[in-house]
């Protein structure tokens, strides 16, 4: 029960990373406000937050409306006398869009795409992170922690997403510029490719979306359960050195093996940045990763080389 007494928010928590972050934040003992839009599914999350040892407290918001943020964090102030300890920037709407156009250009789809994909998962988590940092700067400490892509350092699904995701990473960056000196740290975490709900839906269901790069199966296939996310948040917010890391782009595989993770279900977690990983991409060199050490990593600009593949 590591975080005991914490107050934390985790946006868009009614399913998928955000869910995961909740469920792993509220096993380390904290109370986690959870938003989201639908009443039924958020209630069943906090139900399942709270039986993990903390607390979940479910909170309708619509990330797109000022209004409701700005009353989520009134609430939090009179309810936790102005504590918040960690705010997990995650609510996103974008990924049915992201399948339905799959395989399309910019140009061929409809410009709204760039809404919404972009106002609940850059917009909101600018919103948020007003309000949220309000209270940690009063307090003088606090823990933004702003979910992210590796589509912020390449081509990934579409113009809009990756232009977000990008501007995920520099609204963690800047943020961290300017919180640095009142003690609170910011940082952009990118999980890997993870086994969401929608995942399940729109890339490993037998019909998968038109369009969609068969190879994409193979990667969700093996990918990381959605408390991954949570196990790296949790041994972040207990690091001492915490804010050496602040205005950094963190990766879960580099966590993991920063802190001895392992995902839920006992699986070591894929290392990204590791050549023997990023060789099993390349059809005419996989073979070489039999050979290859793990410990041997690539700097982010050479996995953009190879992960253009995908």
């Amino acid at each position: 029960m590591s975080l005991s007494g914490w107050v934390c928010v985790v946006t868009g928590a009614s399913r998928g990373i955000g869910r995961g972050i909740a469920l792993q934040l509220s096993e380390a003992g904290a109370t986690v406000y959870i938003t989201g839009r639908q009443e039924k599914t958020l209630k069943q999350t906090a139900a399942e937050v709270t039986e993990r040892g903390g607390k979940g407290v479910p909170v309708i918001c619509d990330s797109t409306k000022a209004e409701d943020i700005q009353a989520l964090f009134e609430r939090i102030k009179q309810e936790q006398d102005g504590r918040l300890d960690i705010l997990v920037n995650n609510a996103y709407a974008g990924v049915p869009d992201i399948f339905d156009n799959m395989g399309k250009k910019f140009w061929e789809t409809d410009p709204s795409v760039w809404d919404n994909i972009n106002n609940t998962g850059l917009r909101g988590h600018y919103f948020f992170s007003v309000y949220g940092s309000r209270l940690m700067v009063n307090q003088g400490h606090g823990f933004i922690v702003t979910i992210s892509s590796i589509g912020g350092l390449h081509y990934l699904f579409n113009v809009a997403y990756g232009v977000g995701k990008a501007a995920c990473d520099r609204l963690a960056a800047d943020m961290a510029v300017e919180l640095k000196s009142r003690g609170v740290t910011s940082i952009s975490l990118w999980p890997g490719p993870v086994q969401t709900e929608l995942v399940n839906q729109f890339v490993m269901q037998k019909d998968a979306p038109q369009g969609l790069n068969p190879k994409y199966k193979d990667v969700f296939a093996n990918g990381e359960t959605t408390e991954l996310s949570g196990k790296c948040i949790v041994s972040l917010a207990n690091d001492k050195n915490l804010m050496s890391l602040t205005g950094k782009v963190l990766m879960t595989c580099d966590l993991a093996r920063r802190y001895g993770i392992k995902d839920i279900d006992g699986r070591d977690v894929t290392d990204f940045t590791s050549l023997k990983f990023l060789l099993t991409q390349v059809p005419y060199l996989s073979w070489l990763s039999a050979v290859v050490p793990s410990f041997l990593r690539l700097p982010r600009f050479v996995i953009t080389l190879a992960t253009r593949r995908l």
